[in-house]
């Protein structure tokens, strides 16, 4: 059976057609924007395997190159390992819907989502979050809460729902929200430092969209016949919650609230395995159920703190940052540096600038195309005192490297201001709590340092949550234990103008406008806190760049003048390397970016460029060679390959009978150019402009013509200096 949902969403009808393909699966759904289209199926074991006290959820995303009518790249020509946008598009599906399973739910559950029509206007990415709501929700898996997406644009001031690829191009603002009917409960978004207000404005208008795509959703579900599997949540027994929390609790306490991490994880698990020690090892499920009674006093005792006492785990106020510690510049042959350390969570940021050469190609659904800004995370064990393989990146360091790639990207300057290729590497050395704000900060510092002139100057934040009922707390900067304890993770980044990126993942159903307000501005007033810091070590970006820094240059010729400057078979601009070392990449366009590992090498390059294309102009004097001499005249390179004229009446101010006379073969003179004739390419010099005051000769035939005679037979057209065929962009 098929059942269909259709609705108009931004101007264009939204489709969602269950049961037409993937019928294995528990729920699937074929959703439709445009000639976007994507199937979203979401299957579940029907038993849980082994013990657990988590979701096993799996969300995975696939971008079939077939969609946009491809073949993949490569030597074996077909889809291999997820990219990263696949990557970060699966965990955009996965953090709206993971809060929303009931508690107690620990079925092994997937949620697979492939895109099989690709239009290049109608993004895919909130597709897969309504496809996978609506798999799961009219499915038999026990996911009850369905949840809507749009993303909203900012073009000239006025919001746009769902905006296409063109008109993101002009966005200030590029958000993705998902909510279910009550709130908000997925935020990502990337900002030209857009206000707050603003920002809210449009999470607000949103809301309004995301609840018409819940409705359809809740009126399909009503005309079903849908039964859910049952969920059991196992409850400990209160007796022995009861005792172990009278036994433990002031301790428990007193540990959770010593300042330093390693210390207070040092002394939590001495009193967990102090309740372990009584437990018989073979009594395994006494054992796990100690455990998680443990975790779960925990739990509560952190939140208490916050609610009942006003206080944080750590001492802080609800809205104080951690100490902040700044050192730039600590790496001599980095290009740029900075070690930036908030509380327990350091970051060590490093920066090198690249030429034309290094820019990362990205081979996606629509044309090639280049990123010359790229921001690497890395997550090594020991930052947490953990021992494990170091691997490539995972899932974790690829979305926290996208985040601050987001928030960093709006500062940089464009290719035409600084022309370099930029790569951060952010290695997490300590984490306790929002490391990929720090590397935010730390990029940014490292930028600085390394004289990268940037548009503005970027800070980033966390913001937590911790709520119960009616009752909240919204704390800045979070530390490990108000992070994996509280609910929400309210990550935002931006300038003292406004927001850059937004990451927002709950662990409650949805937040109200309200507290996303209160939020909002709270993560401001700490962000400008955070600035002032940065400021009072690197007020500004240093005014040179690192002495290991390449140089980079460029110029703009005639691009009739291009193939001068490549020579045949590539000659001449061969010529130039060899000379310079330098590396050269030439646009039809005229456009010559010079790259080298010292100014001096870049300089010479360019000198030599110039004097290729450099133009003749009127009345300008040249000294030139003589190149060749003809009866009526001489031929004088005044120019590197660019040859003048000089007829045998404008070498001196008296009759010249024979030029040889006069002018000999590989001499130096020294000319005035008379005339430039662009249509045929030729350029007419004069000697005797230059030596009118002086004497006249009579000539030795005592022939007395004027100055200005012209023989015949030297009436002649001559054509020299013509140009070559015009190539496309050439790197050398």
């Amino acid at each position: 059976m098929s059942n269909t949902i259709s609705l108009e969403i931004g101007g264009r009808t939204l489709s969602i057609e269950l049961g037409k393909v993937g019928r294995q699966a528990d729920g699937s759904a074929l959703v439709r924007y445009g000639d976007t289209i994507m199937l979203v199926t979401a299957t579940c074991k029907k038993e849980v395997s082994g013990e657990k006290n988590f979701l096993p959820l799996i969300v995975d995303y696939r971008e079939n190159t077939y969609a946009a009518g491809k073949i993949p790249g490569g030597f074996f020509k077909r889809e291999g390992k997820p990219s990263e946008r696949e990557i970060l598009v699966a965990r955009l599906i996965d953090r709206p819907i993971r809060p929303l399973f009931p508690k107690g739910y620990f079925q092994d559950t997937q949620v697979v989502a492939l895109l099989l029509s690709a239009d290049l206007e109608n993004e895919p990415d909130t597709l897969g979050i309504i496809g996978a709501s609506a798999a799961l929700y009219l499915s038999e898996i026990p996911f009850t809460t369905p949840l809507g997406a749009v993303k909203v644009g900012l073009v000239d001031n006025q919001f746009i729902i769902n905006p296409t690829v063109s008109q993101l191009e002009h966005s200030s603002l590029n958000m993705v929200v998902a909510g279910n009917e009550d709130g908000i409960c997925m935020i990502e978004a990337g900002a030209s430092e857009v206000e707050e207000e603003k920002v809210l404005e449009g999470i607000i208008l949103a809301h309004e969209e995301i609840k018409k795509i819940i409705q359809a959703q809740k009126e399909l579900f009503s005309q079903l016949n849908i039964q859910k599997l049952p969920v059991q949540a196992k409850t400990p027994d209160p007796e022995k919650v009861k005792k172990i929390e009278e036994q433990i609790r002031e301790e428990l306490l007193q540990a959770i609230q010593l300042k330093q991490k390693k210390a207070s994880e040092k002394a939590s698990e001495e009193i967990l395995n102090r309740l372990l020690s009584a437990i018989p090892r073979e009594n395994t499920e006494e054992i796990a159920e100690t455990r998680e009674i443990f975790y779960e006093l925990q739990k509560k005792l952190v939140r208490e703190l916050i609610l009942n006492e006003g206080r944080r785990a750590d001492g802080r106020a609800f809205d104080e940052i951690r100490p902040i510690s700044i050192e730039v510049g600590l790496l001599p042959r980095t290009h740029g540096s900075a070690l930036f350390t908030r509380g327990e969570t350091q970051c060590l940021a490093t920066v090198t600038l690249g030429t034309f050469e290094d820019v990362q190609i990205l081979d996606g659904l629509g044309e090639e195309s280049e990123k010359r800004f790229m921001l690497h995370y890395n997550f090594p064990p020991f930052c947490v005192g953990e021992v494990s393989f170091m691997r490539a990146p995972g899932r974790r360091e690829i979305g926290h490297g996208a985040l601050a790639e987001k928030g960093i990207l709006p500062a940089i300057p464009d290719e035409e201001t600084f022309p370099y290729t930029i790569r951060i590497v952010s290695d997490i050395l300590e984490s306790n709590g929002s490391s990929s704000m720090a590397t935010v900060c730390g990029g940014v510092l490292a930028l600085m340092d390394a004289g990268v002139p940037l548009k503005t100057v970027v800070a980033g934040i966390a913001t937590g949550l911790v709520k119960e009922g009616d009752r909240y707390a919204i704390l800045t900067d979070i530390a490990g234990f108000e992070d994996h304890y509280g609910d929400m993770d309210f990550k935002v980044t931006g300038s003292e103008k406004g927001i850059t990126a937004i990451q927002l993942d709950l662990k409650i159903p949805y937040l109200t406008p309200q507290i996303l307000r209160e939020a909002l501005m709270q993560s401001r007033q700490a962000r400008l806190k955070v600035l002032e810091k940065m400021k009072a070590v690197l007020p500004e970006p240093r005014p040179e760049l690192s002495p290991y820094a390449p140089r980079i240059i460029i110029l703009f010729i005639n691009p009739e003048k291009v193939p001068d400057v490549i020579g045949p078979a590539g000659k001449m601009i061969k010529k130039i390397i060899a000379a310079t070392n330098a590396k050269i990449d030439i646009e039809e366009t005229g456009k010559i970016t010079i790259a080298a590992a010292d100014m001096e090498s870049a300089e010479k390059a360019r000198q030599m460029i110039r004097e290729i294309t450099v133009e003749v102009e009127l009345g300008k004097v040249y000294t030139g060679k003589v190149v060749r001499l003809e009866e009526y005249g001489a031929f004088v390179e005044i120019l590197p390959n660019i040859v003048g004229l000089l007829h045998i009446s404008e070498v001196a101010p008296y009759r010249v009978r024979n030029i040889k006379d006069e002018i000999k073969l590989g001499q130096t003179i020294t000319v005035k150019v008379i005339d430039i004739d662009e249509e045929n390419n030729r350029i007419r010099l004069s000697k005797k402009a230059l030596e009118e005051t002086a004497p006249r000769r009579p000539s030795p035939g005592g022939d007395r013509r004027g100055p200005g005679h012209f023989h015949d037979r030297d009436r002649r057209s001559h054509g020299f200096n013509q140009p070559r065929p015009r190539t496309d962009r050439n790197k050398f």
